[in-house]
C-alpha cells in the first residue's frame, strides 16, 4: 500500500490499496470535463395527477457550473419559496455538468423560472419530497487533463481488479471523499465530533473561526480576527465578510441570546439549514467510518470478503445495481465464514462497518476489535448520537467495498464508470491519479 495524501490522511484515508505510481494531473479543467447523471429511482404521477393527493412537482435539472445547495437556494428565491421546500437526492459538484432530480412542494410547471446555466424539465409529481438516496447510483464521464503518466491507467486497474478479488470489475475501499469534509476547509467532522460530545461552544467555533492555509489570505484573516474578539459576538460580526453567510448566521443568533450557554450555542447551530445539521453528525461518522477502513487495511484483513466477527448485509438489485440492504444484516460466525464468503464473491452480500450512531450493534472479533479502538480513540460512545434535533442519529450500516465496471480511454484520458448512490467518484480516481486532493475538486 502506499500512504496517501496528508489532507487525506486528516480525514481518515491513510492509503491506496493500489501500488503503481498514479498517473497525475487534474479533474475540471473545465466544466464539462466532468458529467454527472443520476441513475434514477423515484415514482412519479402525471403532472396533471391531483395536487392535494401528489403536492410535489419533480423535476430534472441539467446545472453547469452550480452546487447544488446554491441551486436549491436561487430556485426557492426565484420562486419566493422556503428553501425548506426544495428537496433532493444526492448533492452534486459544483464545478461539473450534473443532472439530477428535485422535488418543490405545492409549485406548478408554469412557474419554473428561467435560471442560468440550468436546464429544468417539469416530469411528474409525487406525494412525499426527494430524500437523500432516493436514487440507485451516479454515471460518470470524467477527463483527466495534463497526465503526467498516462500510460499507469492501465496498470492501476489490473491492481484495482485485484484488489476487487475479482475480474468482472475494479474495487476500492469504500471510503467518504474530501468533499464529505470540506475540500478546501476539512471542518465538517470536527464540527460534528464536538457536537456528539456536547461541546457546543467548541463547535460553533471550529465552524466560524479556525482558518485554514487552503481559504482566501482574507477569509484566513478574519477567520483570525473571531478567535481574537470571542466571546464578543458583536465584534466577531463585524469580522466576518458578508459572503460567509452561515458564519454570520450564527453570530447573529449569538449577538441575540447572549452567547454564554451552551444553549445559545446549539441554538446558533441550529441557525443554520437542517440539512447543514444533519451534514455535521454525518460527516463525525464518516470520519469514524474511514479511520475504521484504514485500521482495516492495516491488519491485512480483506474487504471483499468476511471474517469471523464481520457484519454483512445481502444485496437487492435496483435497476441493475446489487446495492447493500441494511434491513438484511447478519454477523458472520466461523461456521458460516465460507458460505457468507461465496455471496460476497457473486455480489450478493457486503462486508461492512458502521456509520455510528445510538442503536448501533458494534461487530465482534478483530473487525469489532477495531470499531471499539477507534471510537475510545475519540473519546466516543454509540450513546454519544443522542443528541437533540438534526443532531441525533440512530445509525447505520456501509459497505466497505465499492465494485464498478471501468472504460479507460486514453485520447484524451478518460473515464467512465458507475457508482452506487453514496459512493464518490473522486474516491475511486484518486487510485488513479494519486494527486492532491485539491487537484481532483
Amino acid at each position: 500500500m502506499r500512504e496517501a495524501h496528508p489532507i487525506e490522511t486528516a480525514v481518515g484515508m491513510e492509503y491506496y490499496v493500489s501500488d503503481t505510481a498514479g498517473v497525475g494531473g487534474h479533474l475540471r479543467d473545465t466544466d464539462e470535463d466532468f458529467r454527472v447523471r443520476e441513475i434514477e429511482r423515484f415514482d412519479l404521477e402525471p403532472l396533471d395527477a391531483d395536487h392535494g393527493s401528489f403536492p410535489h412537482l419533480v423535476v430534472r435539472a441539467t446545472l453547469r457550473g452550480w452546487d447544488t445547495n446554491d441551486f436549491a437556494k436561487r430556485l426557492s428565491s426565484e420562486l419566493a419559496i422556503s428553501r425548506e421546500r426544495v428537496s433532493w437526492a444526492g448533492t452534486k459538484d459544483k464545478y461539473a455538468v450534473t443532472t439530477q432530480l428535485f422535488s418543490l412542494r405545492k409549485v406548478d410547471p408554469e412557474n419554473l423560472p428561467e435560471i442560468r446555466n440550468a436546464n429544468v424539465e417539469p416530469l411528474g409529481r409525487a406525494g412525499r419530497a426527494l430524500q437523500f438516496g432516493d436514487l440507485a447510483g451516479n454515471e460518470f464521464e470524467i477527463v483527466v487533463s495534463e497526465p503526467e503518466r498516462p500510460e499507469n491507467a492501465d496498470t492501476i486497474a489490473d491492481e484495482l481488479r485485484a484488489f476487487a478479488g475479482s475480474p468482472d470489475g475494479v474495487a476500492v475501499p469504500n471510503y467518504f471523499g474530501q468533499q464529505r469534509f470540506g475540500s478546501l476547509r476539512p471542518i465538517t467532522h470536527e464540527v460534528g465530533l464536538h457536537i456528539v460530545r456536547d461541546e457546543w461552544r467548541a463547535a460553533v467555533m471550529a465552524y466560524v473561526g479556525n482558518p485554514f492555509e487552503t481559504e482566501p489570505e482574507d477569509t484566513q484573516t478574519a477567520r483570525k480576527r473571531v478567535e481574537e474578539v470571542a466571546p464578543d459576538w458583536d465584534a466577531v460580526l463585524d469580522a466576518l465578510p458578508r459572503r460567509l453567510g452561515f458564519e454570520r448566521s450564527m453570530a447573529h443568533r449569538l449577538v441575540e441570546n447572549g452567547g454564554t450557554e451552551p444553549v445559545d450555542f446549539r441554538d446558533a447551530l441550529e441557525s443554520l439549514p437542517t440539512n447543514l445539521q444533519r451534514l455535521f453528525v454525518n460527516a463525525a461518522q464518516s470520519y469514524i467510518f474511514n479511520r475504521i477502513l484504514t485500521e482495516r487495511l492495516e491488519r491485512g484483513l480483506p474487504f471483499g470478503k468476511p471474517v469471523a466477527g464481520d457484519v454483512v448485509c445481502f444485496a437487492e438489485e435496483v435497476d441493475g445495481f446489487l446495492m447493500p440492504d441494511m434491513n438484511r444484516e447478519q454477523k458472520v460466525t466461523e461456521k458460516r465464514v465460507k458460505t457468507i464468503e461465496r455471496h460476497c464473491e457473486r455480489g450478493r452480500a457486503f462486508v461492512t462497518a458502521p456509520l455510528v450512531g445510538t442503536e448501533t450493534e458494534l461487530a465482534e472479533g478483530e473487525q469489532g476489535e477495531i470499531e471499539r479502538e477507534v471510537l475510545a480513540d475519540l473519546d466516543l460512545e454509540p450513546t454519544d448520537f443522542n443528541s437533540p434535533g438534526e443532531f441525533h442519529s440512530t445509525g447505520t450500516r456501509r459497505a466497505i467495498l465499492v465494485r464498478t465496471d471501468c472504460t479507460v480511454g486514453h485520447d484524451p484520458l478518460s473515464f467512465e464508470f458507475s457508482l452506487p448512490s453514496g459512493s464518490y467518484a473522486t474516491v475511486f480516481l484518486r487510485e488513479f491519479l494519486k494527486a492532491d486532493p485539491l487537484d481532483m475538486g
